[in-house]
Parts: C-alpha cells; sequence; structure tokens
C-alpha cells in the first residue's frame, strides 16, 4: 500500500483540510455509519470500511496489514474514534457496539492519541506501522512494510557486499517525539511499594528537639509529684471553694410533689440508697404500719463509694445528699440553697416549677440536672422534648434491673456535678 493510497493518511488529510467524510451502501449514499460499507473519504477515493489501516492492535506484532488484517485496526474504527471523541467512554464503548463494533474498536485509553494524530497535533503514534519513506528503524530491526513501488525483490550485488561488509551497525537515534511521550509516561507512573517501603519515609527525619523539649515538661512533672503534701499545702486554694467546703454544704436533689410520681418522698430513701424501687403506696403503707404517718421534709440520702488508686488500692466513702419535695424545705438550708441543688427529678408537669428560682424548664435545666422519671412501657413525652433532661426508665415488674437504673442515675449525677459544680462532689 503506497503513501499515495493508504487509508490513515487519507483520513488523516481529510480531518486535518476539515473535509467532510460520507458514507455509501454499495454505490449510494447512506446517512449512518452502521448501515454504510464505504467511507467516501474525497469524490476519487473510496474505502470499504472494513480496510485495515496501519495501526496495530495492542498485544500484536505483525508488519504488514495485507497479509495480516485481524492485526490491524480497520479505518472504521480509526474513523470513529474521531467521530466520537468528545463523547464519554461508556458512551463511546456503546456507540462503537451499535456499530458492529463489539471488540474491534480503538479503546477508550488510546482514543485520544489516535485523535491527535487525526487532527495533526502529534507526529508520532503509538502501535501505528510506517510507511518505507516514513521508517526510521534501525539497522538489525524486522523489516517494516513494504511498498510495491519501491524496493526491488532481490538486492543488488554492491548493495549486498556493503551490508555483509560492513563492520559496525549505525548508531540507533531516538525520535524526540517519542523521548517526550516516555517522559510524560514516566510522570505519572506510580511506584508500587510493600508493607516495608510504605512505612519509611522519603527523608530522615530528626525528632530530638520534640524528645529534648519533652524531657523537661517530664521532669517537672515528677518534681512536682516528688513534692506530694507539701506541694499541695504551698498552693494557694480558691477561696470561694473552701469556704463552701468548709460549710458541710451537701448536694440537694428536688422530687416532684404530685402523687402520681414514681418517686416520693416515701420511697426515695430505699430507691437511691438501696437500689430497690418500691411503689409509691406500699412504701406509704409499710411506713404507716411502722408507726410513720408522715414522712420527713429533708431525708439524707447515704451513698457509698468505692474509689481505685493508680497502685490497685481500693478506697470506700460515704457521700450524703439531701431530698425534698417543696421550696418550703428547701429554704430550711439557707439562702443559697439553690446554690446546692444538684438534680431535680420531673413527671413531666410544668407546675412543678412555678415556686422554683427558675420558672422556665429551659432556664431550669441549665442550672440543674435535669431527670424524667417513667416508666419504661410509657410513650415518649412530647412535653419534655425541648427540655435537657435524662430519662430514667423504672420497670414496673423486673425489680433486679433496679440496681442498674439506679447506677446510670449517679454516674449521669456525678458526670453533671464534676463540670458543673465541683466543690460539691466531695462535700
Amino acid at each position: 500500500m503506497s503513501s499515495s493510497t493508504d487509508a490513515l493518511l487519507a483520513c488523516r488529510q481529510a480531518i486535518k483540510s476539515k473535509i467532510p467524510i460520507t458514507y455509501a451502501k454499495d454505490s449510494e449514499p447512506s446517512s449512518t455509519l452502521a448501515a454504510a460499507t464505504h467511507l467516501v473519504i474525497s469524490p476519487t477515493l473510496s474505502l470499504p470500511k472494513s480496510t485495515p489501516t496501519r495501526l496495530r492492535r495492542p498485544g500484536e506484532t505483525s508488519i504488514d496489514p495485507s497479509s495480516n488484517p485481524q492485526d490491524f485496526f480497520p479505518v472504521e474504527a480509526v474513523y470513529l474514534a474521531w467521530l466520537l471523541r468528545d463523547a464519554s467512554g461508556a458512551e463511546y464503548m456503546k456507540q462503537a457496539r451499535e456499530n458492529g463494533l463489539a471488540v474491534g474498536f480503538v479503546s477508550v485509553t488510546e482514543r485520544k492519541g489516535v485523535v491527535d494524530w487525526l487532527e495533526g497535533r502529534t507526529e508520532s503514534l503509538s502501535g501505528l506501522v510506517p510507511l518505507v519513506s516514513e521508517s526510521t528503524t534501525p539497522p538489525g530491526s524486522p523489516p517494516q512494510l513494504r511498498s510495491s513501488t519501491t524496493l526491488p525483490l532481490v538486492p543488488s550485488a554492491s548493495k549486498s557486499f556493503e551490508i555483509s561488509s560492513s563492520p559496525l551497525k549505525r548508531r540507533y537515534v531516538a525520535d524526540s517525539a517519542d523521548v517526550e511521550i516516555v517522559k510524560k509516561i514516566k510522570q505519572n507512573e506510580i511506584e508500587l511499594r510493600d508493607r516495608n517501603t510504605v512505612l519509611r519515609g522519603i527523608k530522615s527525619n530528626n525528632f530530638t528537639a520534640v524528645r529534648v523539649a519533652y524531657a523537661d515538661k517530664l521532669k517537672k512533672l515528677k518534681e512536682i509529684s516528688k513534692g506530694g503534701a507539701a506541694a499541695a499545702a504551698a498552693a494557694a486554694p480558691d477561696p470561694k471553694l473552701q469556704a463552701r467546703k468548709a460549710r458541710h454544704q451537701y448536694p440537694i436533689i428536688i422530687i416532684s410533689s404530685s402523687p402520681t410520681s414514681l418517686v416520693t418522698m416515701h420511697n426515695v430513701k430505699r430507691f437511691l440508697q438501696d437500689s430497690v424501687f418500691e411503689p409509691s403506696q406500699e412504701a406509704r403503707a409499710r411506713a404507716a404500719a411502722e408507726g410513720n404517718t408522715r414522712p420527713e421534709d429533708m431525708i439524707p440520702i447515704y451513698r457509698k463509694r468505692t474509689t481505685i488508686d493508680p497502685s490497685g488500692k481500693e478506697t470506700e466513702t460515704q457521700s450524703r445528699y439531701f431530698v425534698v419535695d417543696s421550696t418550703e424545705a428547701l429554704a430550711k438550708f439557707g439562702s443559697d440553697a439553690w446554690d446546692r441543688v444538684v438534680c431535680v427529678m420531673t413527671t413531666g408537669q410544668a407546675w412543678q416549677f412555678r415556686p422554683y428560682k427558675w420558672t422556665e424548664p429551659k432556664t431550669l435545666f441549665h442550672h440543674v440536672k435535669g431527670i424524667y422519671v417513667s416508666w419504661t412501657n410509657d410513650p415518649p413525652n412530647p412535653k419534655i422534648k425541648d427540655w435537657n433532661v435524662t430519662e430514667l426508665k423504672i420497670d414496673p415488674h423486673r425489680r433486679h434491673v433496679d440496681k442498674s437504673v439506679v447506677a446510670h442515675f449517679w454516674r449521669t449525677l456525678d458526670s453533671w456535678t464534676t463540670t458543673n459544680k465541683p466543690w460539691l462532689m466531695h462535700a
């Protein structure tokens, strides 16, 4: 195939010159490439769309399209790659299949290189078998595609003598365009790493300065810990904190005085201190049988706590809380009684807060910890949706879960008190 009739060169010249390429079926014009049998590149050149080009398919090594046409892309596939140059990868493959090129189309990754070559933006194309006139193959390589009008079949005696008697081969000079392409490929290469190399950086880092800085801090901390009680005595205490501790200000819990409340003055001591829930009516009847017709207005709650120090030694301490259900009883603790209130238990009834220092639920539960007490099978209460309260669910039948419920209550209350009123934690 000479350069004057080469399918690739003809397509490239027409595309560069912006000459429209039309389709024909046999000798009649066709509107679609799928229905056509020929590509009409010029009035004098019409090629069957199955004509093999010099563009070799990936993985093939053939050098002659006429003897191994199955190893080369047909002119239809090359032209379709340019025609659908702006289509997405999925759309391009769909159109290729609809045009009968289920497996013979130019791949999505090679399409850009083919389009750039056809439009004249590049002069080299991977997989392109050059014509004899275009060949830059170094001596010793396999012969390239031959032209029927150039090289003789049998070399002359003088040419044969020159080839056989030459002691040195010509030095191969790489094409400058190929060199640039290889550089771009290397820039986009991703170096593979294994489990050993991935843990090593590209440069060594010295962390001596960080180690020295923290060594000084650790030294100071050790000196402080060795000082122990002496250092603690030397530290200036907070006057406000010390004054409050000196007066033995025990924390106060306020519960609802509603008769429908699950936790009342009749059963609160056994619930919070002994971790056993007893219905209020039963607790009232038991107290009446013992001669106690009315409960006290201030009930002390003694709570045992076990702490473990870093050495593993366990220490048991006892904390005292007071429970009231009215502001009258709260007033007996003094003018600063509200500073000692850490928790308010509610049944969701807003009238409970009318005599309080803060009557709005949102404001109240900003200053104290809110606990909403209900049965486990009660539906959600929409009234408390915007209140900052923690729900405490009591099971009406299973008494063995009371201990975990009370433990959850104390954990929640300790966390809030430590953050908001720490001076009451060890009162």
